[in-house]
């Protein structure tokens, strides 16, 4: 089963911006430089933000809905990010360099498997999941920190 891994869009993103430190404050948000490479996963772009760029760090609602999985995490989003467009069956670097956590949802928004993956099993693990028919998508996050990666459907 082909799979399709969705970046966030930027627009939701871009206005923080334009905010002052104390306003990011406010909003739960703060602005942070990058220092290392990998450790600033950009959400958008689906890259690491290299050393001396810019990030906003913030709090994204990634489950909505009448659901008792909905969840938030913090995020990095750069400020130069474009869109990623990853193609079916791709797992960009971002997420193959890393230990993830599979969650699988169904068309309720409830969870139905999850598993612990080495990034570099990724795509094997989203095939094997996606064979339930009753699968929807798959929340994709870092293991370690519990981060909010990407999500996965059907291509």
């Amino acid at each position: 089963m082909t799979f399709q891994i969705h970046a966030l869009p930027m627009a939701p993103f871009q206005p923080l911006f334009d905010l002052s430190d104390q306003e990011l404050k406010t909003k739960g948000a703060c602005r942070v430089i990058a220092d290392t490479n990998p450790g600033f996963p950009c959400r958008v772009s689906l890259q690491d933000a290299a050393p001396g760029e810019t990030l906003i760090l913030t709090n994204y609602r990634h489950l909505n809905g009448p659901t008792p999985y909905a969840a938030s995490h913090a995020i990095y989003v750069r400020h130069s990010a474009t869109q990623a467009q990853p193609k079916p069956d791709e797992v960009p670097t971002v997420l193959s360099s890393r230990l993830l956590s599979i969650r699988a949802f169904d068309a309720s928004q409830m969870m139905q498997t999850a598993d612990v993956v080495k990034g570099t099993t990724l795509a094997e693990a989203l095939h094997r999941m996606f064979e339930n028919p009753a699968i929807t998508f798959i929340d994709i996050h870092n293991a370690r920190q519990g981060c909010y990666a990407a999500k996965a459907t059907r291509a």
